[in-house]
């Protein structure tokens, strides 16, 4: 069963069983280019397995109001407002496991750094604890050439033609390559520009070694955007944490492998005490 919910902190797809769920709450967060409809296949995959699963649109995406300033740490707090709230609607309790793709997995890691306690587990799908080489001048030319295409007047259909066959790997076929094209283009173009202009500030590098709840690492042997390495790096800094990579995957594992990605998760959730 799904339910859209819009009188939340932020706008979501509920996705759960009848008959009640068993486990954690599972709130799904998607990268700078998606939205909740990003987390189909893994939402449905969560309620088949008896799991509530909340796949979320952040502010500025789909039915969520923007934030004003837009900042990773804000984003942190408006979930932090859904834990809490879907906490108070449920037996759940006010703890949820944390599924954060790219930036999704970068807005976790300011969550678990500012609020631990709404946190039973990460998982850190696609993303890293740093963007970019430290300095700035990297970060600013990366804007520049992202934002070239928006400025050229291209919008975000031009953006999402350019950048989502970059992004995905050799398996990605060509419906998950249009999916993830469509989603990208229906990212307002404001959002977009503010969204990538707080990413390019993050650094929760030193942060890792705090995070004390379990944490599982999921990369696409093929993810040009954050590298596997990045990821296994990422995971060694993380007591106890737990590295898949995925074969023949790019950045966008859950949609163009999403048999693989909801198993891993699954299997993940299934050694929680």
């Amino acid at each position: 069963m799904t339910t859209l919910i819009t009188d939340a902190p932020l706008a979501h797809e509920r996705f759960e069983a009848p008959g009640g769920a068993r486990g954690p709450l599972v709130v799904l967060l998607h990268g700078i280019g998606g939205g909740r409809l990003a987390w189909r296949s893994t939402g449905e995959a969560m309620a088949r397995a008896g799991y509530v699963a909340l796949a979320v649109d952040q502010p500025g995406y789909g039915l969520s109001p923007p934030l004003e300033p837009f900042t990773l740490a804000g984003v942190a707090e408006r979930v932090r407002a859904l834990v809490e709230w879907s906490g108070e609607k449920s037996s759940g309790g006010k703890r949820a496991v944390i599924v954060g793709h790219s930036m999704g997995g970068m807005v976790a890691q300011e969550l678990v750094a500012a609020a631990p306690a709404c946190v039973r587990a990460l998982v850190l799908a696609a993303t890293s604890p740093a963007f970019g080489p430290p300095g700035g001048d990297w970060q600013q030319q990366f804007l520049q050439s992202r934002f070239a295409p928006l400025d050229a007047g291209r919008g975000m259909a031009g953006l999402a033609a350019e950048l989502v066959p970059a992004m995905v790997g050799s398996a990605a076929s060509a419906a998950d390559v249009d999916a993830a094209r469509e989603l990208m283009a229906s990212v307002p173009e404001a959002t977009y520009r503010a969204a990538l202009s707080a990413l390019v500030r993050f650094d929760r590098r030193d942060a890792l070694p705090r995070i004390a709840v379990p944490t599982l690492v999921i990369t696409g042997e093929e993810d040009r955007t954050a590298s596997p390495e990045v990821a296994r790096k990422m995971a060694a800094r993380i007591a106890g944490a737990k590295l898949v990579v995925l074969p023949s995957t790019g950045h966008l594992a859950m949609l163009e492998n999403a048999a693989a990605f909801d198993a891993a998760l699954l299997a993940f959730l299934e050694t929680l005490p």
